[in-house]
């Protein structure tokens, strides 16, 4: 089961529904991404003027089968506030199914942040993958410098694994073709019963 456009069904919650990535969505992206780029130092986040080669770039990806981007809507609006994705799929060696993908690729805009979006979007994505693609492990990673980021990838159920160095490309500005240390979380088959109790337990807040 590679990831492709056919796979791509929307996850509808009381407080975001995620739809399958498209270009309609880039007005309101490009309002979210330039509300307040305070927070995005480590972060892949377009500017408006940057946004049509950004969609590029995810649909390619996402035509390669190796990503499927969503846009995250707000429900209250109807407009999309962020992006987010499943990210490098990794199937079973003797058969189809997978046993492991990343949950990455994720930003929103300002005023979206701190509202339970974040929290109910990465439950409809943990949950999906765990109880539909029935996966062993879902992945999440950031840049190991980004406090914040770090704290919000454990509020929302993971587990630290450890940092891994010169990991990954680093978005953070001046340091184009640099590589950066990334802080590696996961959830696996067996915690994800309690991490879905946990986030549930969150979104009553909201």
């Amino acid at each position: 089961m590679l990831l492709n456009k056919l796979d791509a069904p929307v996850l509808d919650g009381r407080l975001v529904r995620l739809e399958p990535l498209e270009r309609r969505h880039a007005e309101d992206l490009a309002v979210a991404a330039e509300e307040d780029r305070a927070g995005y130092r480590f972060t892949w986040v377009p500017t408006a003027g940057e946004m049509d080669g950004y969609l590029d770039a995810q649909l390619a990806r996402a035509a390669a089968g190796v990503l499927r981007p969503y846009a995250q809507i707000l429900k209250e609006s109807g407009r999309a506030v962020g992006v987010t994705a499943f990210w490098e799929p990794r199937p079973w060696p003797d058969r189809a199914e997978l046993y492991a993908v990343e949950v990455g690729f994720t930003w929103l805009g300002a005023s979206a942040q701190g509202t339970g979006v974040n929290t109910e979007a990465k439950f409809l994505l943990f949950r999906h993958a765990f109880e539909q693609w029935n996966a062993i492990r879902v992945d999440l990673k950031t840049d190991a410098r980004n406090a914040r980021s770090r704290a919000a990838i454990e509020r929302v159920g993971a587990r630290f694994e450890g940092v891994l160095r010169c990991w990954s490309r680093s978005w953070a500005p001046g340091e184009d073709g640099l590589l950066r240390d990334s802080a590696i979380f996961s959830i696996i088959a067996s915690e994800w019963p309690h991490a879905r109790a946990h986030l549930e337990s969150r979104l009553h807040r909201w």
